[in-house]
């Protein structure tokens, strides 16, 4: 069994050896899943996950259908093997909450409408966790729906910060928080936007932090996403471009 530590900052740094501000490795690939109208890898550091995307399509059961628009489905899963206690196969209520929260974000920036009476469908799947997956799943979730060429006014770009502590008990803002932040910080932050509208389209906070402190947060979030935001457009142009 893990022991949690009494701090997650030494030195100035945190114990994965990134500074307050400084993101994980990120990495982007489309185009993963041949069958799939559209597809995409993200990995942030550790947190690796595939999301892929069918549609526009024609919308079973028949109740469902709208006459002016398509309706944009989410299924987020975890794989038994993600984590180190293998979890049970199928979605819990974690997967159900993030299914819903991953479809209404990309619904805040598909042209739904026009599509009228389709159904565009997105699977996200997390094949190793190390904190962040939600956010990695949209990060790929928005690639994927742009690899299959779907309408939106802009990609979604997100990343998480929390507040950790040092040896001393100081309490600090890092960009972000991967599992160990994850689990034994004071708090963790999802947040994701479009750069291109400069809506949130996603922010779920879970623990207790300051208002000085959540912006403080926010600002270091924004310059990852801004980071982020290229990648994802670098990603895809790879693509186009041959590389």
């Amino acid at each position: 069994m893990e022991t949690k530590p009494m701090y997650l900052i030494k030195g100035g740094k945190r114990l994965d050896g990134r500074k307050l501000e400084e993101w994980r490795d990120i990495e982007i690939k489309t185009g993963v899943i041949p069958n799939a109208d559209g597809s995409c890898q993200v990995n942030f550091g550790k947190t690796k996950v595939i999301a892929s995307v069918y549609g526009p399509r024609e919308l079973h059961p028949k109740h469902m259908v709208m006459s002016d628009k398509a309706l944009v489905r989410a299924r987020y899963d975890m794989l038994s093997f993600s984590v180190e206690d293998r979890k049970r196969p199928g979605p819990g209520r974690r997967e159900i909450e993030i299914s819903k929260v991953t479809a209404e974000a990309l619904r805040d920036v598909v042209l739904v409408e026009k599509f009228p009476r389709a159904v565009i469908d997105v699977f996200v799947t997390v094949i190793q966790a190390d904190a962040s997956t939600r956010i990695t799943g949209l990060n790929a979730a928005s690639v994927a729906l742009a690899d299959a060429g779907i309408p939106m006014k802009g990609l979604v770009t997100g990343v998480t910060f929390g507040k950790i502590y040092d040896e001393k008990g100081k309490g600090y803002m890092a960009v972000d928080v991967y599992k160990p932040e994850d689990q034994w910080g004071n708090a963790d932050v999802a947040y994701a936007r479009s750069i291109a509208t400069n809506e949130v389209v996603l922010l779920q906070m879970d623990g207790d932090v300051t208002k000085e402190e959540f912006f403080q947060g926010k600002e270091m979030a924004d310059k990852a996403i801004e980071y982020t935001y290229q990648q994802q457009l670098k990603a895809l142009k790879a693509k186009y471009e041959g590389d």
